[in-house]
């Protein structure tokens, strides 16, 4: 395998992790919990450019002037600025999630999203000297390579090695929440709040909580991702990006991690990439933009004919004694058994008692 190929596969490689890492924090918000976060995108750009911003350093002036135009900027060694783009990201999730998930009912948390989504791309571009406006950032140290002294090779299977441990952690921990008592409260949430509500469940806690998460998921995956590619420009952070992770989701399994992962495979891995080798046809860039136009029917037909996406959502069902019976519901079956099947069976303690 030649050189360039191995480039090329380690670059779709990180690619796939941080694709991975942003979905599952998605799937945490709208798979499990039903917040339909429009402004998905935005936290992402958030954890990019404070990666950017703690990684350049000061702003050096040449002899031309300056060469960009940023706040601040700092030189700390990695992976203190992902560290901190993720905690930004979930600090920032506070203000807005009190705001958008406090009062309103769902379909206008998704407005709000919306809104809050082109707000802050009006903001970051009208502001040269906060983010480099328009142009955006460039010139970010690649972590392995100047730091540690490494090839260029060397560094970009580093950093590959770095990403593959960060989805190994965040993927522990999704499917530590999703598996333990609060991932059946984020979800009972998400199918009746008014009975969640009933049963003393704090819906704008746990919500809340589920948002924070996500979004600090987001933060981490955008600044991996600018740490990689070492530029980034902010019209590559507008919300119509948010709808290609959303179908990712949702085509291949909203609430199932796996379903999520054979998403990010099917679309911002392998779609993306095959547009690349479509043939122009009538004028260049009509492949890229009719990829939105493709995105949106997917998403219209499965939501009509396979809602539950390619995967569905692991489900688990209970004995009267309480012990879990795991199952996986595909098509409206559990492990080939017609739903309804399985019947509900009796302690002998209780048919004892109903005897006597």
């Amino acid at each position: 395998m030649s050189a360039e190929v191995q480039f090329y596969l380690v670059i779709l490689l990180v690619y796939g992790c941080v694709a991975l890492i942003s979905c599952w924090g998605l799937d945490l918000q709208f798979g499990d919990t039903g917040i339909l976060n429009f402004a998905f995108i935005v936290f992402q750009a958030v954890g990019a450019y404070t990666a950017a911003l703690l990684t350049l350093g000061p702003v050096e002036t040449g002899v031309f002037g300056k060469m960009q135009e940023y706040f601040w900027g700092a030189d700390l060694p990695f992976p203190v600025p992902v560290l901190v783009a993720a905690g930004v990201g979930a600090l920032l999730s506070v203000p807005i999630g009190f705001v958008a998930l406090r009062r309103l009912r769902s379909d206008y948390q998704a407005v709000a999203m919306l809104a809050v989504s082109l707000i802050a791309t009006t903001m970051m571009v009208a502001s040269p000297g906060f983010v480099g406006g328009q142009l955006g950032l460039y010139a970010i140290p690649q972590p392995f390579e100047d730091s540690f002294a490494l090839s260029s090779t060397e560094a970009t299977w580093a950093y590959l090695g770095f990403c593959i441990a960060c989805v190994a952690v965040v993927g522990w921990i999704v499917v530590r929440i999703s598996r333990a008592p609060l991932g059946r409260t984020l979800r009972a949430i998400r199918e009746h709040p008014d009975a969640a509500a009933a049963l003393g469940i704090n819906l704008t806690a746990v919500r809340m909580g589920a948002f924070v998460v996500g979004n600090a998921l987001a933060a981490l995956s955008g600044a991996l991702l600018i740490q990689f590619i070492g530029a980034y420009s902010t019209n590559d952070w507008l919300f119509p990006e948010t709808f290609i992770l959303l179908a990712a989701v949702i085509i291949g399994g909203s609430g199932n991690k796996f379903g999520v992962m054979l998403g990010v495979l099917l679309l911002p891995v392998g779609l993306s990439e095959a547009v690349r080798y479509l043939p122009s046809i009538i004028r260049p860039g009509l492949i890229h933009q009719l990829q939105f136009i493709v995105l949106g029917m997917m998403i219209l037909a499965f939501l009509w004919f396979r809602p539950t996406g390619l995967c569905p959502e692991r489900r688990r069902r209970f004995d009267v004694d309480g012990r879990a019976r795991p199952s996986l519901a595909f098509g409206g079956t559990w492990l080939g058994l017609q739903r309804g099947s399985l019947k509900r069976t009796r302690r002998p303690a209780d048919a004892s008692a109903e005897v006597l």
